[in-house]
């Protein structure tokens, strides 16, 4: 048997995080069995439904490179597809029309309520009737004929074994009175259509399973195998939501997170291969299963987040880095020369390491992007009001123009060198050559930003500075 796996969004809003973990979950495992991951867009709902949502959900999978086979799929335009299994279940006396009153449904969902509930709520009076006694006026839905004894167990390759007394299944609906499917139906149809063997979701589904199965086994179709991942909560236990950090996909792309830290730690969601924290997609591909999913609901922590992005952000090659950094200073405004860009690819391994996300990187990287003169922040200006400071970076200007090499020791050395003829610590005078160099208090070693801006760069700033 093929593998082959679906991941089916509806499209009412954004691509949240735990939609984002099971289209990974599923990718993973289609790749990993060497079968086919596929996209199928759950538009039935078309009041709910909107273009700007499908957009969001194509981008936000495509971000995360969660590639699917072949072409997307959208529910609504199987619609007729759907009618024909729901009539055809009716003719083979496995559903039937219900033309039950909106008042006796009410009355139904009353009686139900005040048993105690447990039971089911529909009271199946269509089920066996004749439909010459259907009232005037009334247009049917069709519901699907449950089985009314025993049990249903559902070998879920996740939870285990999970069983349900089907007296607590209602003969639920298929096809409304309009003509439109139902989820329970639709979810069916496709996936049997779309020859899905692994239906792999959130066990919020777990409830519906039980449903659908007896949907495909009235159709008389295979039964795909179930899995059903446990919800994701807060660092605090309790159901995750928006002050958790329950974002949309779309929102940590913004917030300057890696793809490949988002998926790393949502692969961590709940699944785990020994000790291993950072893990490659080729590492994901090979290793993942469903026999190392967990049953106890995951606990998502933005700082455990941030801490991954940051570990990936240092080990990302250079170029690509810099390429993100060039794209948000054509969108501040900022024009950067070839020798910036040079630099700022030069000066990217020292700069990502002290960044946790893309936003921070772009900040640091200012330093980089633009050539003299530069602009200061207020602590750099105060750094420089001192005369003496500016004296000091005049003296080690004329220094640094005798140097025999442009490294990093022998910068270090002549500054060391002059603060000792000075009689001062070596923060001194790298405080004032900080400001002077990057327009700011804080940056890598300063050595290593000379050795990046270059002899010509450093010294023109040094001279802007000092006069």
């Amino acid at each position: 048997m093929s593998v082959v796996t679906r991941f089916a969004p509806s499209p009412t809003g954004f691509l949240h995080i735990g939609g984002a973990r099971t289209a990974l979950f599923n990718y993973l495992f289609a790749k990993h069995h060497g079968g086919k991951f596929l996209l199928r867009v759950e538009d039935t709902d078309r009041k709910r439904s909107t273009d700007e949502a499908i957009q969001a959900i194509l981008h936000s999978m495509r971000w995360l490179a969660l590639d699917w086979d072949g072409a997307e799929t959208y529910q609504s335009q199987s619609a007729a597809r759907h009618r024909e299994v729901a009539e055809n279940l009716v003719a083979d006396g496995k559903a039937y029309n219900c033309y039950c009153t909106p008042e006796e449904l009410a009355e139904m969902r009353e009686n139900a309520k005040n048993s105690g509930g447990g039971t089911r709520v529909y009271d199946g009076r269509w089920r066996d009737r004749d439909p010459s006694e259907a009232p005037a006026g009334i247009e049917p839905v069709i519901r699907i004929k449950m089985p009314h004894e025993g049990e249903t167990t559902i070998a879920d390759l996740v939870q285990g074994n999970v069983t349900k007394a089907n007296d607590t299944l209602d003969d639920f609906i298929i096809l409304r009175s309009d003509g439109t499917p139902t989820y329970m139906l639709a979810v069916v149809v496709d996936d049997h259509d779309m020859g899905v063997t692994h239906a792999i979701r959130g066990d919020d589904h777990l409830n519906n399973a039980f449903r659908q199965l007896h949907v495909f086994e009235a159709c008389g179709w295979d039964v795909p195998e179930f899995a059903h991942i446990p919800l994701i909560h807060g660092s605090d236990g309790a159901k995750l939501s928006k002050r958790h950090g329950a974002l949309g996909v779309e929102a940590y792309e913004e917030m300057g997170i890696l793809p490949e830290a988002m998926c790393n730690y949502l692969l961590r969601l709940g699944w785990s291969h020994g000790d291993d924290e950072t893990i490659s997609r080729e590492q994901a591909i090979e290793w993942f299963d469903l026999d190392s999913v967990g049953r106890s609901p995951a606990r998502f922590d933005m700082d455990k987040l941030l801490n991954l992005n940051a570990q990936y952000m240092k080990t990302t090659d250079p170029a690509r880095m810099a390429a993100g950094v060039l794209v948000d200073a054509d969108a501040a405004g900022i024009t950067v020369s070839p020798d910036a860009e040079k630099r700022l690819v030069a000066g990217m391994p020292g700069l990502a390491s002290r960044a946790k996300n893309t936003h921070e990187l772009f900040d640091l990287s200012r330093l980089y992007l633009v050539d003299a003169p530069i602009e200061m922040n207020e602590k750099a200006r105060d750094n420089l009001a001192d005369p003496e400071a500016r004296q000091s970076l005049n003296e080690l200007a004329e220094l640094l123009k005798k140097a025999t090499s442009w490294g990093e020791d022998e910068l270090d050395g002549i500054a060391r060198e002059y603060a000792e003829s000075k009689g001062l610590k070596l923060g001194k005078v790298a405080q004032p050559l900080r400001s002077a160099l990057t327009g700011s208090n804080v940056s890598p070693s300063i050595f290593e930003v000379m050795a990046v801006l270059g002899r010509d760069e450093t010294l023109a700033r040094l001279e802007i500075a000092a006069d």
